[in-house]
């Protein structure tokens, strides 16, 4: 239960900073990150596919009501949560996906959080950013807003899982 309510505080947490503070705030044309996938990141290794289908269309269903961007965030979300068990098993290994627990640098290491993480962080912003192009015409501008928002988006993550995972060991 305790677990639960910790990951409902995050989920409003991040739709909060998001909403409120990344949407809003005018960075440059080329930056815009999305600190929210978080969420989905730092969600249990050991739940279930369903489970995690769910709360990314949730997460991507939120962020679209509130930021109106017609259902980009929902598609990259959805897409972020079906590849996440691969790339856990990918990245982490089959053996740290099967102790369970979260994610983060205390369970996983510095250097296989940060390329689970930032693969996360990168498809979610491909996604993003593609959807919300629909056109190969100014591919490097969008191929720059990519690279960009993906670089900051990866450091709000690692900062929020340090936030997230504060008097926590292998956990």
């Amino acid at each position: 239960m305790q677990r639960a309510i910790e990951y409902a505080v995050l989920f409003l947490v991040m739709v909060i900073l998001q909403v409120f503070l990344f949407s809003r705030v005018g960075f440059s044309i080329y930056l815009h990150p999305l600190p929210y996938v978080a969420f989905i990141v730092l969600l249990p290794m050991e739940i279930a596919p369903v489970a995690l289908l769910g709360l990314g269309l949730l997460t991507g269903l939120t962020m679209d009501f509130f930021m109106a961007t017609a259902g980009i965030n929902t598609i990259s979300t959805l897409f972020v949560s079906f590849c996440r068990p691969t790339l856990l098993n990918l990245l982490a290994g089959k053996d740290e996906v099967r102790d369970g627990g979260i994610p983060n640098v205390n369970r996983l290491g510095f250097k296989k959080f940060i390329r689970y993480a930032g693969v996360m962080s990168f498809l979610l912003c491909a996604s993003f950013f593609m959807l919300e192009s629909l056109s190969w015409k100014y591919f490097h501008i969008t191929a720059l807003r990519i690279v960009l928002s993906w670089a900051v988006t990866l450091l709000l993550v690692y900062l929020c899982q340090r936030l997230f995972s504060v008097n926590r060991k292998k956990s």
